[in-house]
């Protein structure tokens, strides 16, 4: 099989597209052949794994992000975490955490995973939404399609910025109100990975 040369300038587009740094964006594209798509769907893959292996630790810095939509009718706050200030800072991880105070106020989650889900909500829940599985997708946060990019979860956003910025990141709680409405709060009891 013959390997095709990478240019810096698909090197430097890949980097657009996937913010993966400069070695990583060139081994990928030496391994698809400078297949820009097929480069990022590896990355994405790679960033999966590495998400898996930072799940276990410990995720004690972040922000606290506000959204406010519709004139201040509808507000959110989420409270997403990292293992460093310094990754917190960061605009990537900020982003991140506008896009996911967005996703509260947008869709209104009633949980932060299916995991978080009490088994005695399932009856109502799933007389409310036909299934289980149903149910799930609408009511937890991290199982939700993101509103920005219907063909991945939260879940799968998050573990996107896990791989792009090398550390944990957990959403461990949120709070969505709405003027003359009920507010929802969801929050995890203890430190939990996604993963």
């Amino acid at each position: 099989m013959r390997v095709v040369a990478v240019t810096t300038a698909q090197i430097k587009e890949l980097r657009e597209k996937s913010g993966a740094g400069i070695m990583e964006s060139k081994r990928a594209l030496e391994e698809t052949n400078g297949n820009i798509e097929k480069a990022i769907e590896l990355l994405r893959q790679q960033g999966v794994a590495k998400a898996s292996k930072k799940a276990d630790r410990e995720a004690s810095q972040g922000v606290v992000e506000p959204y406010i939509h519709g004139g201040g009718r509808i507000g959110a706050l989420v409270e997403v975490n990292c293992e460093t200030d310094f990754v917190a800072r960061t605009p990537d991880f900020q982003s991140l955490a506008h896009d996911i105070a967005m996703q509260v106020a947008a869709t209104a989650p009633r949980y932060i995973s299916g995991d978080d889900i009490p088994e005695s909500d399932f009856a109502a829940l799933e007389a409310e939404f036909g299934s289980r599985e149903e149910a799930i997708a609408q009511t937890a946060l991290m199982d939700q399609i993101f509103i920005k990019d219907g063909k991945k979860t939260v879940r799968e956003l998050v573990k996107e910025h896990i791989g792009k910025l090398g550390e944990n990141i957990v959403v461990s709680r949120f709070s969505r109100f709405e003027l003359g409405g009920s507010s929802n709060v969801a929050a995890i009891q203890k430190p939990v990975t996604e993963g």
